[in-house]
């Protein structure tokens, strides 16, 4: 979950955030229809190159499969999302499609959708709600797996150092489900060395001026710098890197960093040896979301979890993997 430099795809010519585009494209294969597929989407705000990246991912997708593409941009709110998902409600989408800010809230606006007969498809977050049967399928990562992962690399890059180690923690958005699963995940998985400790954490958004702040508030009230920086995403990672010089330290050298995303940024970070290792999760879902959609309105039944490929990399293998980078 950069310093925001990259142009938000929802954004016009003078930088101006327009909360809704409408994609149109010609038929599709959809069959039933006779006509493309409307597919309302959520976006949930634009604080990230992985943000922006998925918008793009889902704008280029609908297109490649002739599908209509109603997108709006929440900026971070969820009273906005639950205002986007009534209007499709109200405009008659044949799909809606969502990234929700947060977990809980969402029962009521999707009782609504359900019984106006429209599917719903989760994208990259999950939602707490009593009934699934609100929803059709979740398409994203494992958020817990991936503060596993954080972890498993910690362990093995402290498997020789002698405690007590002190972690940092930039945390994500309150209350998300990336923020609360890969806090998670890195703790059970660190709790069987309890040396390794986490000695402070805190939420920064997701987003790189934060990660600099926090970290740079940290880095004033920490009496020695912690040994180890876990941040849930590389925004955060890249701000922190910032506050991290700034104090007169060397990130991935005095400081262990440890992100989550694996965005093009991070990974020109990892080849200079100043971020030693990023978790992948990957933004490129849509391709997924369109799938999905097509076999939703072709009467299919999907599993209840979709999971995009993900892999761990280290800054060994950044050099090679940099120009792999899509985003």
């Amino acid at each position: 979950m950069s310093a925001g430099s990259s142009r938000d795809p929802t954004a016009s010519a003078a930088g101006t955030a327009v909360p809704r585009e409408i994609q149109t494209a010609p038929p599709d294969d959809s069959g039933k229809l006779g006509r493309p597929i409307v597919l309302g989407f959520s976006q949930l705000g634009s604080e990230s190159d992985w943000r922006r990246a998925n918008t793009k991912s889902i704008q280029e997708a609908a297109a490649e499969a002739g599908m209509t593409l109603t997108l709006e941009n929440a900026e971070q709110s969820q009273e906005k999302q639950i205002e986007a998902i009534r209007s499709f409600i109200k405009s008659k989408v044949d799909v809606i499609a969502f990234a929700p800010v947060i977990q809980s809230g969402w029962e009521p606006i999707l009782k609504e959708a359900k019984q106006a007969g429209i599917p719903v498809i989760l994208t990259d977050r999950a939602v707490d709600v009593q009934d699934s049967s609100l929803y059709v399928t979740f398409i994203g990562s494992d958020f817990y797996e991936e503060g596993v992962k954080a972890g498993k690399y910690l362990l093995d890059k402290m498997r020789d150092k002698p405690g007590p180690v002190r972690i940092v923690e930039l945390a994500g958005t309150v209350g998300s489900s990336p923020s609360i699963d890969r806090g998670q995940g890195f703790r059970d998985t660190i709790a069987s060395r309890p040396e390794l400790t986490i000695v402070r954490s805190a939420p920064a958004d997701f987003t790189f001026e934060k990660g600099k702040t926090v970290m740079a508030d940290f880095l004033r009230k920490e009496k020695e710098p912690p040994q180890v920086l876990f941040a849930h995403n590389d925004d955060m990672a890249l701000g922190a890197i910032e506050a991290i010089e700034e104090a007169g330290l060397k990130p991935g050298k005095d400081i262990v960093i440890i992100s989550v995303d694996g965005t093009r940024k991070a990974f020109e970070m990892m080849a200079k040896g100043k971020i030693n290792s990023v978790v992948e999760c990957n933004p490129l879902l849509g391709p997924m979301i369109m799938q999905a959609a097509k076999e939703i309105m072709q009467g299919r039944t999907l599993p209840k979890r979709i999971a995009p490929p993900e892999s761990v990399f280290t800054e060994e293998m950044a050099a090679k993997e940099v120009d792999n980078r899509k985003y």
